[in-house]
């Protein structure tokens, strides 16, 4: 199997041409044939959301350029990166990146890191967003920006881009050999976590000083939030029991609440997190990266290292331990709920669905559409199960030109209340405009999935699309990263 084998979707043409793909794969994905413009269209709807009035359906992920400043301020890339996001037109901001609540939290060694220091710095993005927003909207009316929290635990890497410095939770079997850890890595004690969700609630009052209207507090891909939902291994308050496992949302929910009763709280959780996978090794052609397989559990089922996860057979989901936590989720009053699934690091064709792989990745094990399915699926029936959360989407990137059909057509359903956007916004930001005022898509600034904005970052470079920005093809960096796709045949 090869990169091109999957049917490409610019090649199908039509909504029909799409639709009879998706049947061929056997996936009943709601598509639309027209797209209506605003105000008629379900996507210009507004939405009432915890307090809120959030004045559209798209919302744009939080993302990370990995081009912040050693000292956790902004740079101008990141700064232009956040002028894209209020130039989309999207009413949702979801967190604008992840921004660590202290240095040794950092997925890397320029992330954006809220300290007092850098306060007025990440005010400022904020305010840089509004100002693009109005120039591209009119106005800032019923535009909601929060930012997401996070430390990131088992991949943090806050000092080198390459040297890991991880924060762990349990000892895995997989990741633990995966990322090379040694057999005597320190496992967090509780006291560290209590320090933390100290470092935590200060980051939150930080943010909401800087003008943001709610902080996703990170609970996805791999890192620490999410590793406590898999910590069923780990004794003590933090670990074994659901009760325990979600111990530290709840004392982080209870002590943001008591210092800033006024900021809002929303939660990203990767919905199910799959076995790792890796590169088939049995791949005939050594030359090519081979598609992915899963680890190897032989001996460590039940698997008691995942979330969301069939124990006895982890290349499946099951959501009962996430209905479970969605239950927790809104009895703790929280309403707004960003679902993603998996983890960029060790299963990436469940994250982000995509033609093409990251370099430290493997080709698709499937045909792409499937994943997004998964995703939409996984959504649709979560919001079945809790009507009253307000449910954000993922995964949409990959439907290229009938981004908008299917987006229209799940929100119409009631599958999904926002429909969140990535990788696509950064080759193409207007996007969410572009289709609301009805003027239809600029074809070739869609996002073909070719995974530059992760393979730069992977090796030590800005994240952006360098396929179709000027401002990051024309870098000495796109240089670089085609030696690297070459050699790793890739391009």
């Amino acid at each position: 199997m090869k990169f091109g084998d999957f049917v490409k979707l610019k090649s199908l043409g039509t909504p029909a041409g799409f639709r009879e793909n998706l049947a061929r794969l056997g996936l009943d994905m709601p598509c639309d044939d027209d797209i209506a413009a605003a105000p008629a269209s379900p996507l210009a709807a507004p939405l009432a959301a915890d307090g809120f009035t959030i004045g559209n359906r798209f919302a744009i992920q939080p993302m990370e350029g990995w081009d912040g400043l050693p000292d956790g301020k902004p740079s101008e890339n990141t700064i232009r990166r956040w002028r894209h996001f209020g130039l989309s037109g999207a009413k949702m901001i979801w967190g604008g990146e992840a921004v660590a609540v202290r240095h040794d939290g950092r997925a890397n060694p320029n992330q954006l890191t809220m300290t007092a220091e850098n306060q007025a710095s990440i005010a400022a993005l904020r305010e840089t967003l509004v100002a693009a927003h109005r120039e591209a909207m009119g106005d800032d009316r019923d535009l909601v920006i929060g930012l997401q929290l996070t430390h990131s635990g088992r991949f943090c890497k806050p000092n080198d881009q390459v040297r890991m410095e991880p924060r762990i939770l349990y000892r895995h079997p997989i990741l633990d050999r995966k990322f090379r850890l040694a057999a005597d890595h320190p496992v967090m004690s509780d006291g560290e976590i209590r320090e933390l969700i100290d470092d935590y609630i200060v980051a939150a009052r930080r943010a909401w000083e800087c003008g943001y209207q709610f902080v996703d507090l990170k609970h996805c891909h791999g890192y620490l939030g999410h590793e406590f939902l898999s910590a069923h291994t780990r004794p003590g308050e933090f670990g074994g029991s659901l009760e325990n496992r979600t111990r530290f949302l709840r004392e982080l929910v209870a002590g943001i609440r008591a210092e800033v009763p006024g900021l809002g709280l929303g939660v990203r959780v990767s919905a199910l997190d799959l076995v790792p996978f890796k590169p088939d090794p049995d791949h005939p052609d050594p030359e090519v990266l081979g598609p992915g397989v899963p680890e190897d559990v032989a001996g460590l089922l039940p698997y008691r290292y995942g979330f969301g996860t069939d124990e006895r057979d982890p290349v499946k989901a099951d959501l009962a331990e996430t209905r479970a936590f969605l239950g927790v989720v809104r009895d703790l009053g929280i309403r707004l709920v960003n679902i993603t699934l998996g983890s960029p690091y060790y299963n990436p064709h469940v994250t982000r669905p995509a033609l093409y792989p990251p370099s430290d990745g493997y080709q698709p094990p499937e045909d792409p559409l499937i994943g997004v399915m998964r995703h939409l699926e996984t959504v649709r029936d979560l919001k079945r199960a809790f009507p009253d959360l307000v449910f954000m989407g993922s995964g949409y990137t990959y439907l290229q030109e009938f981004l908008p059909h299917v987006a229209q057509a799940v929100v119409r359903a009631g599958w999904v209340d926002l429909v969140g956007l990535g990788r696509m916004v950064l080759a193409y930001p207007e996007l969410p405009a572009d289709v609301l005022a009805g003027r239809g898509l600029q074809r070739k600034r869609l996002c073909r999935t070719f995974s530059d904005c992760t393979t730069a970052p992977r090796n030590a470079m800005v994240s952006g699309c360098y396929p179709l920005d000027a401002h990051y093809k024309k870098s000495p960096q796109m240089a670089v990263l085609t030696r690297i796709k070459k050699a790793a045949n890739l391009s």
